[in-house]
């Protein structure tokens, strides 16, 4: 029998176009503050969860959107409280606090609007999402998260860890970041997963935030030197950053606990 080999458009002039994100597709959405990569797990699987942040004028009102259902409303609701309560914590400026508080609406979107959405996993995504927009800080790229909010800032454990973290392996996430009592379903990942992945253990809100933003744009600014390595240097930052916070890290390759 010949060998058959397969080219990359080979496979999609007969299966089609890819049907999930790749590396390149998350950075692209990710590129501007107030967008956070989450992660769903669903009858099929798992697959990767938007959430976009957006501040117009108003009241101080929140608006959602992206056919969420009343479990996901009452986590953003949650989410926007924490935040409230917060704000000097997170190093918000006045300007900024009295707008959250009293001069503009909120609206969160959840993208693929066909598709209905339900769950308090999305609770640190949105969190996070919101303090990227309010403080000007890009989400990195390559992390991706899970996990339910308390109103006190507590990240409780949620399901489908299994098929949440295989749909961020295939999508490219390197990090993931999830509850610390979910630590016990990384035995049940495929190896390979586990060798390409690094996993960040939260119990706190705070903890997932320091690990997901990258720094202020003038810190940035400042540590660029007015080279090409901005970003790098960044990334970098935020991890020297993070690591002084010292939430719990399953290393790629590690053995799992």
């Amino acid at each position: 029998v010949e060998p058959v080999r397969l080219s990359k458009a080979g496979i999609e002039a007969v299966l089609g176009p890819p049907r999930f994100d790749g590396p390149a597709d998350v950075a692209r959405r990710v590129a501007k503050p107030g967008i956070a990569l989450g992660l769903a797990a669903t009858a099929y699987g798992g697959e990767t969860l938007y959430v976009e942040v957006e501040m117009v004028k108003g009241k101080g009102a929140v608006q959602l959107t992206g056919n969420i259902k009343e479990v996901m409303q009452e986590s953003a609701k949650a989410a926007l409280t924490w935040i409230r309560a917060h704000v000097a914590e997170l190093g918000l400026t006045e300007a900024k606090a009295d707008a959250l508080l009293n001069t503009t609406d909120l609206h969160i979107h959840f993208p693929e609007g066909a598709t209905p959405k339900d769950g308090p996993s999305a609770g640190i995504t949105i969190t996070t999402a919101i303090c990227s927009l309010l403080s000007g800080r890009l989400v990195r790229h390559d992390v991706a998260m899970t996990g339910e909010v308390t109103l006190r800032g507590l990240v409780l454990p949620v399901g489908g860890i299994k098929e949440k973290v295989v749909a961020a392996h295939r999508a490219g996430v390197r990090t993931v970041i999830l509850p610390q009592a979910n630590e016990k379903d990384l035995r049940e990942l495929p190896q390979k997963v586990v060798d390409a992945m690094e996993f960040v253990l939260v119990s706190d809100v705070r903890e997932a935030i320091d690990a997901a933003l990258l720094p202020p744009p003038d810190m940035v600014k400042a540590g660029s030197g007015g080279g090409d390595n901005g970003a790098e240097e960044a990334q970098a930052a935020s991890e020297r950053r993070v690591t002084a916070s010292q939430p719990a890290r399953v290393l790629p390759g590690a053995a799992v606990p």
